[in-house]
């Protein structure tokens, strides 16, 4: 078994029902606005978020992956989908934010220029939804926190070069301005550089330092997946020789790190690693669900496409996740891959399971609202990425929120 039963629990019966999910949305922007503390400037950290994040003592966040931007990102992002409008000020609470991030900072690194825990997710977060407001200062502050970034030792989406590459690239697609696609590639060609082939495993692997610890870690968040993601993100700003060998690479290690059997795939967190009971992860951040969404972009092989749809099944058969219902390590996040795999093959069959994910998920909020008598109010952990998630099953829409979608 290439997973963890304990892990997962069965799926429920709820058959898809549309005007549900869209009532279940409007709810979760109404507790989201109803837990929102104005004179923090940001929400609460829920219980099961503690240990995510070093926090201050008010138990609040700023950035975008548990914090307050990444609220206000989320409340955005559905209300110019049509999905549901918040009661708060967005803007207002917008430009303040990164105020608010320095005065918590109180770490030796703090500030930190990371996508999703530091200043350039808090001033992109800012720039989408009060666009101008604070002249050019704002986006000078991202472009440096950028490039001050493109040499970070740990060679991963949330603290490294991935994730601020996502940034600078988003920039560039909002303003042409040649400055985002120069910070791009020197960050792009810093990443190539530590991208290097491993003679025992047959493929190229990046080496991560975090936290004084060094590992290579195969999933989105920590690794190779997200190194990926970034990389064919802006595949338009290399050369067609560097574009070649970034989906040659990408498709090598993605085939040699897979562990198959019966029509089944999983990946271990970290490359050599084994897979298969207690421990074993299958969610967005570690194994099947994070490769299959994030290197579901990669151009058309039939070898991959037959590993990713083999990665597909396996996280469809091990079911919604006990964890909760989130992006990261819920059964959200692991719906993502499902919806990429409709993106890439056009069959409705990963459209529909992708619909009953999320109406486990839904049902999964609820029960924890219950429980815990609050929301879970992080985008990348608690309800907020749900109901994204669970809306663009509506449509199928594969963008995973603050990383293909802004």
């Amino acid at each position: 078994m290439l997973f963890d039963p304990s892990a997962h629990e069965p799926l429920t019966d709820d058959p898809w029902d549309e005007a549900r999910v869209r009532a279940a949305v409007r709810e979760i922007v109404a507790e989201v606005d109803r837990g929102y503390d104005a004179r923090a400037g940001s929400w609460r950290l829920h219980p099961l978020d503690a240990g995510e994040e070093d926090d201050d003592d008010a138990g609040v966040s700023h950035g975008i992956y548990i914090g307050a931007a990444g609220m206000l990102w989320g409340l955005d992002h559905l209300a110019r989908a049509g999905a549901a409008e918040s009661s708060l000020d967005l803007s207002a609470a917008a430009v303040g934010l990164h105020d608010g991030y320095l005065r918590r900072c109180h770490a030796p690194e703090e500030p930190m220029p990371s996508l999703w825990v530091g200043e350039s997710g808090i001033h992109l977060v800012a720039e989408t939804i009060a666009p101008g407001s604070s002249g050019s200062a704002r986006t000078d502050a991202l472009l440096a926190a950028v490039r001050s970034n493109a040499h970070n030792e740990t060679l991963e989406l949330l603290w490294g070069a991935p994730g601020t590459m996502l940034a600078a690239r988003e920039m560039h697609r909002r303003t042409g301005e040649e400055r985002w696609a120069e910070a791009w590639c020197e960050s792009a060609d810093a990443l190539l550089s530590e991208w290097r082939f491993d003679e025992q495993l047959g493929c190229h692997l990046w080496t991560q330092l975090i936290h004084g610890t060094s590992g290579r870690g195969l999933g989105p968040a920590h690794g190779f997946a997200g190194n990926v993601l970034a990389l064919v993100d802006g595949l338009d700003l290399l050369s067609a020789a560097q574009r070649d060998e970034i989906v040659r690479r990408a498709t090598g290690t993605a085939l040699a790190t897979a562990v198959a059997a019966e029509g089944l795939a999983n990946w271990p967190t970290a490359a050599g690693g084994t897979v298969g009971g207690p421990g074993t992860r299958t969610q967005w951040c570690h194994g099947a669900p994070g490769i299959v969404s994030s290197l579901a972009s990669l151009p058309p092989d039939p070898e991959l496409d037959a590993v990713l749809a083999a990665g597909g099944e396996l996280t469809w058969q091990a079911g919604p996740l006990t964890k909760g219902a989130g992006l990261c390590h819920g059964t959200a996040g692991n719906g993502f891959a499902l919806l990429a795999l409709f993106a890439r093959t056009g069959d409705e069959i990963w459209l529909e399971r992708a619909r009953s994910f999320a109406m486990h998920a839904v049902a999964q909020t609820n029960r924890l609202r219950s429980q815990h008598g609050t929301g879970w109010f992080g985008l990348w952990t608690g309800d907020l990425g749900t109901a994204i998630y669970a809306w663009q099953c509506i449509s199928g829409d594969a963008a995973m929120p603050t990383l293909s979608a802004w």
